[in-house]
């Protein structure tokens, strides 16, 4: 009997654990190569993960629930079509009842019979709970609030909402008018075991213990982190850590592309069918200047430094939940404004409808973060680590600038941006750093307000 494992796949660049959303396949379930058979959330994207080989899934390793690093064996596969016994051999003993458990059992229980309209909710809001991206996002697109999907019946680890929940709780709304009436709570049977078993447990060392309860003055609101947002929290950390950052500023006119964009933008969208955004303009100007400053397409691995051949440009994108994700345009040098105003726009709306796959989350060599159009000037972004260069655009505003020309100098209203430039300064230094971004700019300037495209 040929039995193969498969292991944790993995998801992203940096991407180093993944969460076990929902098995979508059952021990002794016949599997194609790939087709899915699991969903796995990070803290990037929610996606499903296709089986390696074809046959019967023999043994599940990971449970709905658990973080699994990538590479971690995560369930069995027999190649040669052997279905396991009734009761796999490795399926642990139960073990005795914890109070955790009972209190879990008894969550579980509260969930009320359909009210009078319909629609199943819990008698109390579950509060605390984890939701996925994908829950969050379909949440917002049916306009239901926080305050109303805390009601809703959960069927996974630790009652967690799956995705078939949202959706069947979703149904049951539209069928009844939309409006999901708020119940009173059921009165709770108080049927308790008389004895639970506790099995007590010496706390690990590497854990420490649990903070002292805080007071808080005055009217407040405790808002507790979902899982993405620990995760950007926790890199933001590390990469303040392990980069020494510098961040230089330059601020360049780009009224030729501002006047340009006027023009051509109701004929673009007409002939082409896409938006045509400053963010394409920009990322042509940013894979120039990589291309002319190779040492920034880098990174550093212990004392050496990895110049990056290839020129994948991150674009950092704002979520609907306010996380961030960074979809990655793969070989940004070898695509016209065309090419990558199409690429620009496909990455965009997919990030924000959660719509990504994996591979185009990895694989950057540097990132772009357009902060103008949240109104900000300049600003000092982190690195997105192993990368050793971010930059941040700024709003363009317009401004009265000195203009030079044959005759004398003087006074114009031009529109102007400024850019920072954030850098690692183990092996990048300022004259390499303010360099790039000053040919950034003067990519900018130089834009040809004829082009047609």
């Amino acid at each position: 009997m040929a039995l193969v494992e498969m292991v944790m796949p993995k998801m992203g660049e940096s991407v180093m654990e993944g969460t076990i959303l929902q098995w979508l396949k059952a021990v002794g379930d016949e599997i194609e190569e790939d087709e899915p058979v699991l969903e796995v959330a990070t803290d990037k994207v929610d996606t499903e993960v296709p089986a390696t080989h074809a046959g019967v899934l023999k043994e599940v390793l990971a449970q709905e629930g658990d973080v699994v690093q990538v590479g971690q064996t995560i369930a069995i596969i027999s190649t040669d079509g052997d279905a396991p016994a009734d009761a796999p051999a490795s399926q642990p003993e139960a073990a005795p009842a914890t109070v955790a458990a009972v209190e879990q059992t008894i969550v579980q229980a509260q969930v009320a019979t359909a009210n009078n309209n319909g629609t199943e909710r819990l008698n109390a809001p579950a509060t605390g709970r984890f939701y996925s991206p994908l829950v969050l996002n379909i949440a917002k697109t049916e306009g239901i609030p926080m305050t109303e999907l805390e009601y809703v019946p959960g069927t996974g680890s630790e009652n967690r909402v799956t995705k078939k929940d949202i959706l069947a709780y979703v149904a049951n709304r539209q069928n009844n008018g939309g409006v999901a009436v708020q119940t009173a709570p059921a009165t709770q049977v108080a049927t308790k075991p008389a004895a639970v078993t506790t099995t007590s447990k010496p706390a690990a060392s590497s854990k420490p213990s649990t903070p002292a309860t805080v007071s808080y003055s005055g009217a407040h609101d405790v808002i507790e982190m979902d899982r993405m947002r620990k995760m950007i929290a926790q890199r933001m950390v590390d990469s303040k850590r392990i980069s020494p950052h510098v961040t230089t500023f330059v601020e360049a006119d780009v009224t030729n592309i501002v006047m340009w964009r006027n023009k051509v933008k109701k004929e673009f969208q007409q002939k082409h069918g896409e938006k045509i955004t400053f963010t394409p303009i920009f990322i042509e100007a940013i894979a120039k200047t990589l291309g002319d400053f190779p040492l920034v397409n880098s990174s550093i691995e212990g004392e050496n430094i990895i110049v990056k051949k290839d020129i994948n440009i991150g674009m950092a994108t704002a979520l609907p939940s306010g996380n961030l994700i960074v979809p990655v345009i793969k070989n940004a040098d070898q695509m016209n404004l065309l090419g990558l105003a199409k690429r620009v726009n496909d990455l965009a709306n997919r990030a924000r409808n959660n719509k990504l796959n994996p591979d185009e989350l990895s694989g950057g060599t540097y990132t772009m973060s357009n902060i103008g159009g949240f109104g900000n000037e300049m600003g000092t972004p982190i690195l997105m680590q192993p990368q050793v260069g971010i930059l941040a655009i700024g709003a363009i505003k317009k401004k009265p600038v000195v203009i030079e020309t044959p005759t004398g100098d003087m006074i114009g209203i031009r529109h102007m941006m400024f850019m920072s430039h954030a850098y690692d300064h183990r092996i990048v230094d300022g004259a390499l750093g303010g360099g790039f971004v000053r040919r950034v700019a003067d990519y900018l300037e130089a834009f040809d307000v004829d082009m047609v495209i």
